[in-house]
């Protein structure tokens, strides 16, 4: 801080001081007191005033470079509300306060990343440990999971391609497991190709993983719709508890086929549709115990197109 910042700080208040010494030597006047009272009032006034401006002056410039000087040493900046020192002065303590309350609403952001970063490397993890898939690849999905907007390429999409591209990625997680399926996708959407793999992909491998001990059966299908298309994925495994339907998308969460499954992660689910939700798609489950379950993706007329 110099001295011209502080003066354009101040400018008004030595204005109101230049204007009252004025009224107060025109009252003074005006009242026949004498010339030289008058002035020697005014320099008491003016040197009173300007002890007050320039201990003011250095005792702020004292206590701003303390504050420079600890964010030069300081680690972590973002800690600045609890390092900077004590002030008697009221904005001192309102601003002091105001940066913590800031301060820890990025620590609590910063953490809520880092522990979404945890849940997603231990889910791929688990995930990789299970189907086999190529570190390399699952780990650009890993990298790019928080930054969709910023990682999308919207184009038309023949979804047919995308079913046979996962049919063919786990055909030998399907042969493993004498699971059949069933193929009908003539429909094409506006959405981003990369993404809809990963979502699809994970779709089937739960289709899979809670499959009949014997006759599995997989049908991914399309149908077309007044507000879009809807991508299907129907099995005939084991289904889903009713009481446990409403909460299969919640982070962490296994349900009780889930607990028999040992690399069950309960993130899947909960990615599948944080993913369609940036996408700007929604999905849904449709399942009855022992009979199977039905998972539906849809995909709006053009509803992400027009947020382009």
């Amino acid at each position: 801080m110099n001295i011209m910042d502080y003066l354009k700080d101040k400018i008004l208040i030595i204005v109101m001081q230049v204007f009252c010494m004025l009224l107060l030597t025109a009252f003074l006047c005006a009242t026949g007191y004498p010339l030289d009272g008058c002035w020697l009032i005014l320099l008491v006034w003016a040197g009173v005033f300007s002890a007050w401006f320039w201990c003011g002056y250095f005792s702020r410039k004292r206590y701003f470079q303390h504050i420079e000087n600890i964010l030069k040493k300081a680690d972590k900046r973002f800690l600045l509300g609890e390092l900077m020192p004590d002030s008697y002065r009221l904005e001192d303590k309102l601003y002091r306060e105001y940066i913590r309350q800031s301060n820890k609403s990025v620590i609590e952001h910063l953490r809520k990343i880092e522990d979404e970063q945890k849940e997603y490397r231990e889910y791929i993890e688990s995930w990789v440990h299970e189907i086999k898939a190529p570190i390399t690849s699952v780990a650009l999905y890993y990298a790019r999971l928080g930054q969709v907007y910023q990682d999308y390429q919207i184009q038309e999409t023949n979804l047919e391609t995308v079913v046979q591209e996962v049919l063919v990625r786990n055909k030998y997680y399907f042969i493993q497991n004498q699971v059949q399926v069933e193929v009908d996708c003539p429909h094409k959407v506006a959405t981003d190709k990369k993404w809809i793999l990963f979502i699809l992909n994970q779709l089937v491998l739960n289709s899979v993983k809670y499959r009949k001990e014997e006759g599995a059966k997989l049908w991914i299908y399309t149908l077309s719709k007044d507000e879009g298309i809807s991508l299907v994925v129907k099995d005939n495994g084991v289904g889903i508890p009713k009481a446990e339907q409403k909460k299969i998308f919640e982070k962490g969460f296994t349900g009780s086929n889930g607990r028999i499954h040992e690399r069950s992660t309960g993130m899947g689910l909960y990615l599948c549709r944080k993913l369609c939700g940036k996408l700007g798609l929604e999905i849904h489950a449709k399942s009855q115990e022992g009979t199977g379950t039905e998972m539906t993706i849809s995909f709006p007329v053009s509803s992400y197109l027009s947020k382009l």
